[in-house]
Parts: C-alpha cells; structure tokens; sequence
C-alpha cells in the first residue's frame, strides 16, 4: 500500500510539472516567443523570437489599434466559416442543375440569415469593416463579388449602394502589403495565439 502511494505521488508530480511547463511555454511573455534551443560547443542556449513594438504617439492611434484588435479578435472566427461555408457550397453547386443551384442559394441565404443576423446586429462599424477584409482575405473574393456571384449583379449593386452611404466599399480587397498591413500582422498574432 505504501509503494502504491509513493508511485501515485511521484506520478502526479511529474505530470503536474509538465502541465506547468507548457503552461509556462504557452503563456510566455508578451512580445517574445520561445521558438527553440540552440546548442553551440558545450552551451546551450535558449532562440527567442522578439516581436515587433508600435510605438504610438498619440493616445487616438492607441485605442485604435486596441479596437483593432478586438475586431480581430471577434470577427476572425466569422472570417474562417464564411470560408468553410463557401468552400461547402462551391462543391455542392458543381453537382446540382441551375434550377436546384438557386433554390439550394435561397435555402442557404435563409439559413444564413437566420444564423448570423442576431451577431451582426450587435457588430460595430469597425467589426463590420474588418470583417469584409478578412472574408476577402480568407476566400480571395471581396464581398461585392460573392453577393453578386450567388445573389445577382442587381443585389450585390443594391448592398454596394448602401455600404457606400454607410462608409463602406464591398469592392475594396484586402492589401496585406500597404493598406492592411496592420490588420494582417494583427490576424498572424492571433493565429499564432499571442493575443
């Protein structure tokens, strides 16, 4: 009974060091990521990935940047199934005939509807904006041309029209490059799980 309990004790302290240690490794320091260990000679030593700072000068960029990042953080996940359900429904169009492809559209745009209306009633306009980006970076189609490949020309105009009294632009793309090069740095964090 007593070897039994050594045993136990000795198990659970080495599985409760291990739980620390990747604990320890996947929560690390903001801004630096462990990215392995490197042996020269005799030495070991540990590699670390140091991310890179914005510097703000002004508070208005600041609370830009955070709101930003909450987007991201709220709107990503959107992003990755309007990616799946894309993908779903491409697949599913090739095989149907014209006339089952638009009642199969309408029945998916009333799902839809009825999925995501309560959450993009409660989005920000930032939401919304980053949201648009991210489905274009996600699906290579900027939000104009999916309305308008599975709705028509004549509702993907009538959104278009309404986005623009309301600041948006369906037809932007996503420019990782210049224009979003923020909004992508942001999306590779969160993807890596550092925000």
């Amino acid at each position: 009974m007593r070897n039994w309990l050594i045993a136990t004790l000795l198990l659970l302290l080495v599985a409760g060091d291990a739980v620390a240690q990747r604990r320890a490794a996947k929560h690390s320091t903001r801004g630096i990521r462990q990215s392995g260990w490197a042996v020269m000679g005799q030495d070991s030593t540990l590699q670390v990935d140091i991310l890179p700072v914005y510097v703000f000068n002004k508070k208005a960029d600041l609370r830009r940047y955070r709101r930003l990042v909450d987007a991201v953080k709220k709107v990503y996940p959107l992003a990755q199934i309007a990616k799946q359900k894309m993908h779903d429904m491409e697949g599913e169009l090739l095989t149907l005939s014209k006339k089952e492809q638009r009642k199969y559209i309408r029945q998916c745009y009333k799902q839809i509807l009825d999925e995501y209306t309560p959450v993009a009633k409660r989005m920000t306009r930032t939401q919304g904006r980053v949201l648009v980006k991210l489905i274009d970076r996600e699906t290579d189609y900027t939000a104009y041309e999916v309305i308008r490949e599975f709705r028509g020309g004549f509702v993907a105009s009538f959104w278009q029209g309404i986005g623009r009294i309301f600041g948006h632009n369906l037809k932007s793309e996503y420019d990782k490059e210049n224009e979003d090069r923020v909004l992508e740095q942001i999306v590779l964090y969160y993807e890596a799980g550092l925000l």
